[in-house]
């Protein structure tokens, strides 16, 4: 089976947006199968909804998923990667 990854590893990108122009940025990086750090903590908090809300939209279109990590802190992974959720001990 081919890797979704086209010979390039996975990549995380680490995005701490201060307008809404910067979260623009976080779609056009999704589309090349990056994954999105998101922190939104230097946004006023009605902005930052707003970022959320649009990364969100165009994460869903492209079928991938959104974890909220934190009060602000988002991650969006692109459909290619799948996210794990409280790992048994082993």
């Amino acid at each position: 089976m081919q890797s979704p990854f086209r010979d390039r590893p996975p990549e995380v990108v680490v995005i701490h947006p201060v307008a809404f122009t910067d979260v623009q940025l976080a779609l056009r990086l999704l589309r090349e199968r990056k994954t999105v750090l998101l922190d939104l903590e230097a946004m006023a908090e009605a902005e930052a909804q707003r970022a959320v809300d649009f990364v969100s939209g165009g994460v869903v279109a492209m079928d991938g998923q959104t974890e909220r990590l934190g009060e602000r802190t988002f991650l969006f992974t692109p459909a290619s990667v799948h996210v794990e959720h409280d790992l048994p001990d082993d």
